[in-house]
């Protein structure tokens, strides 16, 4: 009862898990703009893995995808591609935990079968939790790296780029600085709640194996056959005159059945 409940626990925090890391992968609030000393409040840019967008004061709001993927930074990359492979490894444990599930009956799917199953999807959930708080972990040395970055832009909406999009204006502006996004705590919030379920289904596969007194033993053991030996005692009884006589009256009897024959 105790692994099924921790098995189930496990699958459903991996689940939430997997949600967060699919959420954060496609928010656009990686990197946000700080406000606190910009003094131009009437525009608000910021950027995600896949786009930056500006929203005015006025409420409207224009995105511009990356489009070229050859003149991103490699770190960007390397993020994205950390995110999608913590979605796919997600989304294949997630595949493989449902049908390991103990309280489904598969069939005659044995329960060895089904620890084995869960100790694959545990160690899947790990494995996508620790890509996806990876890729969050190097986003945020981006932001931090570029905190401080005060140069001077040309005129107009910069917006492309990331962490670089410039503010319109006449003239030269001040490249805002970006800080925390609300998709960086969706991401590391995801990643680690997809590893406290992956090590919870690794914890539940050794209570499904069954304990070694209690595994059935579907071999025999062979035994040769025993040799049983006859030993035959020779009569050690020392001989009585009543022994003598029927003995005498025995041989009587065989010579007279021969006489009248």
């Amino acid at each position: 009862m105790a692994a099924t409940l921790c098995q189930v626990m496990g699958f459903v925090l991996s689940l939430l898990g997997v949600g967060g890391i699919i959420a954060a992968t496609g928010m656009d609030q990686w990197a946000t703009e700080d406000l606190y000393d910009n003094p131009v409040t009437a525009i608000f840019s910021y950027s995600g893995l896949w786009r930056s967008c500006v929203r005015q004061s006025s409420g409207f709001t224009e995105c511009r995808p990356y489009f070229t993927i050859l003149g991103l930074p490699a770190m960007l990359q390397a993020v994205r591609a950390l995110m999608i492979v913590g979605m796919v490894l997600g989304a294949i444990g997630c595949l493989v935990a449902i049908f390991a599930l103990k309280c489904l009956k598969m069939g005659n799917m044995e329960d060895s079968v089904k620890a084995t199953m869960t100790l694959t999807s545990g160690v899947m959930f790990l494995l996508g939790g620790v890509c996806g708080i990876a890729g969050v972990s190097v986003f945020a040395n981006l932001i931090v790296s570029s905190f401080r970055f005060t140069t001077y832009a040309d005129g107009g909406y910069g917006g492309g780029g990331v962490l670089g999009g410039g503010l319109g204006g006449m003239g030269g502006s001040l490249t805002p600085r970006y800080t925390f996004g609300s998709a960086l705590f969706v991401g590391w919030i995801g990643g680690a709640v997809l590893v406290v379920g992956g090590v919870m289904m690794c914890m539940a596969c050794r209570g499904m194996v069954p304990p070694e007194e209690k595994r059935p033993n579907y071999g025999m053991a062979y035994k040769p056959a025993s040799q049983h030996t006859t030993v035959y005692k020779a009569n050690t009884r020392p001989r009585t005159a009543y022994d003598d006589s029927f003995r005498a009256q025995s041989m009587d009897g065989r010579q007279s059945n021969q006489q009248y024959v």
